[in-house]
């Protein structure tokens, strides 16, 4: 499950970036319920992507910004409490971690959902209940 953390450069205080991504990953985990799940764990990856001034918008204008994107199976973030519990804490994560400057309103989430039976890993396509299976053994 890769996480994508976009930020403008500045938004967080140098050298905070990789904490603030760890974070993030913690939280979803903790949020379905997987925890130190071994099988699950290793599988969440991501980046970390900052990007000059002068390439984040918002209403057309040039304006620092935070994006969390997830990029998931069908199984994850189903559960509205899920989905409304982990936005208002990855939001908080980055708002607290930019030391409380940069604006909640600045702070994008989202989660994008990939098609059943098109989820890789290690070279396998696995659908949702394959998943599914594999994280109940973990």
């Amino acid at each position: 499950m890769p996480l994508t953390l976009t930020l403008t450069e500045g938004v967080l205080p140098l050298g905070t970036e990789k904490a603030t991504f760890v974070r993030l990953c913690e939280a979803m985990l903790r949020w379905h319920g997987l925890s130190e799940n071994q099988v699950m764990t290793p599988n969440v990856v991501g980046s970390i992507q900052i990007l000059p001034r002068s390439h984040t918008f918002s209403g057309l204008k040039e304006t620092p910004v935070a994006f969390v994107e997830w990029k998931v199976p069908g199984i994850a973030f189903t559960d509205r409490d899920i989905q409304r519990g982990y936005v208002a804490e990855a939001t908080q994560i980055v708002h607290e971690a930019s030391g409380g400057k940069q604006p909640k309103e600045h702070i994008w989430c989202n989660i994008v959902h990939a098609l059943d039976g098109g989820w890789g890993i290690a070279g396998q396509a696995l659908t949702n209940a394959e998943l599914g299976a594999g994280i109940a053994q973990g």
